[in-house]
């Protein structure tokens, strides 16, 4: 079985839930880490941010939404961050962006480990937008 890439903590599934049923669309994540998010994972409606051969997918989260939401990586990005399982977490505030929670009063963060040996043996190759 392979191992997982991304995961999402119970409060920010819930805050998934609660986005998607808000604006009645599916969702996706991007984690760039460009200058203006630092690197933040940015949340928005599926077509608002388009991915290209410049993005890696790194997994697809089942928050309890009608379908899965993809969590996609800017590539130059995933090269420092490929050897790290990621965990999106929520925290309370406004984050800096374009992420569609702000106005939530709560912000989606990162939070990280370094996968054991074990895990990368069984992680399955990614794949560009």
């Amino acid at each position: 079985m392979g191992a997982e890439r991304v995961a999402i903590t119970e409060q920010a599934a819930a805050l998934l839930r609660q986005l998607r049923e808000e604006h009645n669309k599916p969702l996706m994540f991007h984690q760039s880490g460009g200058c203006c998010d630092g690197s933040a994972p940015m949340c928005y409606t599926q077509g608002t941010f388009l991915t290209g051969s410049a993005d890696v997918l790194l997994g697809e989260l089942e928050p309890g939404t009608p379908e899965p939401v993809p969590v996609w990586i800017s590539r130059s990005q995933y090269e420092y961050w490929s050897h790290t399982h990621i965990t999106i977490d929520v925290t309370e505030g406004r984050g800096a962006g374009f992420s569609i929670e702000g106005p939530t009063g709560h912000r989606f963060i990162i939070r990280s480990r370094l996968f054991t040996e074990d895990e990368l043996q069984r992680l399955k190759p990614v794949t560009s937008g």
